[in-house]
């Protein structure tokens, strides 16, 4: 893939493009990048909830009841989030 196929720019940031309202690399209801998925992809469904200021799961996956976030998890996007912020900070 090149980045510009999956990628947008909005905001000042970049974000990975959909396909209506699947991801990018949803391939036949399987992940086709699944060994190579980025972070954020690897927390999910877990996100953070920016309005509400609290980690929620994500109303959009059909299979956010089957999971159960640890305190990694929750650590993990924290990090995530602070890496972003931070990238989105040199490109300002």
């Amino acid at each position: 893939y090149k980045r510009a196929d999956f990628t947008v720019e909005a905001e000042e940031e970049t974000r990975l493009k959909n396909r209506g309202k699947n991801c990018f690399f949803l391939e036949g209801g399987k992940c086709g990048i699944y060994e190579n998925r980025p972070e954020g992809c690897r927390i999910y469904p877990l996100v953070y909830d920016v309005d509400a200021h609290k980690f929620v799961y994500d109303p959009v996956c059909p299979h956010s009841a089957e999971f159960k976030a640890t305190r990694e998890d929750k650590d993990r996007l924290k990090r995530l989030i602070r890496r972003l912020e931070r990238e989105a900070a040199k490109k300002a």
